[in-house]
């Protein structure tokens, strides 16, 4: 384990505990010596962790903390790289740009052993098939608000609709892009592809039901688990 991945792990096991934990049981559980434990503890408040304690009575990580980004481990900063790559080679022009400035302001605060990472990272995107003129920033602005929006349609048998949904989810698959809504019209959860609609008009009305509960409620018909993005803390 690295110094950096050390200080990380340092860093979650205080976030947790809501209460003082003793240097030693710290230190056993990261496998280090008691001494490189203090070094360690004295590194981080001096990069800003409000760590409080001391030895022989314990130390506890107070809230307010925001863990830095030059404490990624490497499969953290290769998670971040390649998912950065695959939005900026797979998306619109809004979103690309997103991706490959959220990645600029990393790399701005990473340390030089890091950056050197980001740089040489071998994890490659290939080729986008999907046709980059489609622009889903309107979808994504309409899903934010929380806004019906009225589309026309044309499905697979090419027959024509007009339809107003409630817009709550976009899947972004290898070929096609997939709006989730609920329909008015049929009074049920309703996928669109966005390569299909023809016209798309946000309305002011803003839909009943909040997009998160729209969201478990598709999951629950659709038997999708809830994602596990966060692990729950003692």
């Amino acid at each position: 384990m690295s110094r950096s991945e050390r200080l990380l792990a340092l860093l979650q096991l205080l976030r947790g505990h809501r209460y003082a934990i003793t240097g030693t049981e710290l230190a056993s559980q990261l496998g280090i010596s008691l001494r490189t434990l203090y070094r360690d503890m004295a590194t981080l408040q001096a990069q800003g962790a409000h760590i409080e304690g001391e030895p022989g009575i314990g130390y506890v990580l107070r809230p307010g903390f925001m863990l830095p980004p030059l404490m990624f481990s490497e499969e953290e900063l290769e998670a971040l790289v390649l998912g950065s790559r695959w939005v900026a080679e797979h998306t619109d022009s809004a979103l690309s740009a997103g991706a490959r400035s959220a990645l600029a302001k990393i790399e701005a605060v990473l340390p030089d052993e890091y950056r050197q990472q980001l740089h040489a990272n071998t994890l490659l995107i290939g080729s986008s098939r999907h046709d980059a003129c489609t622009d889903e920033a309107p979808l994504r602005s309409a899903i934010r608000q929380q806004r019906k929006i009225t589309l026309s349609y044309r499905d697979l048998r090419e027959a024509s609709s007009e339809r107003t949904v409630w817009p709550f989810a976009l899947g972004y698959f290898e070929q096609v892009r997939v709006l989730v809504a609920w329909c008015e019209l049929r009074q049920d959860f309703r996928h669109f592809r966005v390569d299909r609609i023809s016209r798309l008009k946000l309305e002011e009305i803003v839909y009943p039901k909040g997009r998160a509960i729209l969201l478990k409620e598709w999951r629950a018909t659709q038997q999708i688990p809830q994602p596990q993005f966060i692990a729950d803390r003692n």
